[in-house]
C-alpha cells in the first residue's frame, strides 16, 4: 500500500503549534495519548475483596466470594457487572469530559479502562457473540449528539472483533437517576427499554457495555430484557464503578 506523504508537512506544523497535552493536568504528551502516565498512576483501580455480581470494592478482610449490600436482597438480571476503576478523581474527570463537555477523544483513554477490565477473571476467558451498549433515549441524544456507551462499544467490538449490535431503545426519557437511591433507580427505569423490532438475540452470548456502572439498575433493566428475549447470558463491563 502506498503512503500518501502529502500531508506531513501538514502534520508536522500542526505538532508545532498545537503540543498534544494530557486531558487532565496539560503536561506534554506523546501525540495519540490522552493522558499522561502521572495521571494514569493516580487512576484508583478495583481490587479484591470486591463483589462477585456488581464490582463493589469491600475496604475489609474477606476471603472468597461475597455479596455486597448493594446487591443484597434484589435480583439483578446481570450475570456480573465488571469495572477496572473506581470512579474518582482522574477517572470521574476524564469520563465527565467526554461524556458531558463533548471531548469525544477521550472515548480511546476510557475504551482502554475497558479493555483492562475484560481481564477479569469473570470476563477474561468468556467468549460472546456481541458487544451491545446501553441506548440513550431519542431526547436525551439529540441533547448531547452521540451515546457514550455506544462510541465505547463500538472501540471495544473492534479490539475484540466481535459484532457491535444495537437490539436495545430506550422508550421513556428518564429523569437524571444521580439524586435517586438504589430503589428509586429501579422503579425510575422500569419499563424504560425494549427490544427493537426484526432484532433477535435469542442464544446469544452478551457483553453489555456502558461508561460508569453505579447501582447497577440501568444495567440490570437492559439485562432482563434481552434475558426475556431469550439470551443466553449477559455480561456488562464499565470503565468505572462509582
Amino acid at each position: 500500500m502506498q503512503i500518501d506523504r502529502t500531508l506531513e508537512p501538514l502534520r508536522a506544523v500542526t505538532s508545532l503549534f498545537y503540543p498534544a497535552l494530557c486531558a487532565v493536568c496539560h503536561a506534554p504528551v506523546t501525540r495519540g495519548d490522552y493522558v499522561c502516565q502521572d495521571c494514569l498512576g493516580k487512576a484508583q483501580r478495583i481490587v479484591a475483596p470486591f463483589c462477585a455480581k456488581c464490582s463493589e470494592p469491600f475496604p475489609g478482610a474477606i476471603e472468597g466470594e461475597f455479596t455486597c449490600s448493594n446487591c443484597a436482597h434484589r435480583s439483578l438480571a446481570f450475570d456480573a457487572a465488571v469495572a477496572a476503576y473506581r470512579s474518582r478523581g482522574v477517572v470521574r474527570f476524564v469520563i465527565l469530559q467526554f461524556k458531558y463537555s463533548r471531548q469525544l477523544h477521550l472515548r480511546h483513554p476510557v475504551a482502554e479502562w475497558l479493555l483492562e477490565a475484560m481481564n477479569d477473571d469473570r470476563l477474561r476467558d468468556r467468549n460472546f457473540d456481541c458487544v451491545v451498549p446501553v441506548p440513550l433515549h431519542p431526547a436525551r441524544f439529540r441533547e448531547r449528539g452521540f451515546n457514550q456507551a455506544e462510541l465505547l462499544a463500538k472501540i471495544l467490538g473492534q479490539r475484540m472483533n466481535l459484532t457491535l449490535s444495537r437490539p436495545l431503545e430506550r422508550t421513556r426519557y428518564t429523569t437524571t437517576q444521580t439524586a435517586f437511591d438504589r430503589n428509586d433507580r429501579m422503579e425510575n427505569l422500569r419499563g424504560a427499554f425494549r427490544l427493537r423490532k426484526r432484532i433477535g438475540v435469542r442464544g446469544l452470548r452478551v457483553l453489555l457495555v456502558d461508561d460508569i456502572l453505579t447501582t447497577g439498575s440501568t444495567l440490570s433493566e437492559c439485562a432482563r430484557v434481552l434475558r426475556e428475549a431469550g439470551a443466553q447470558s449477559v455480561f456488562a463491563v464499565t470503565a468505572a464503578r462509582a
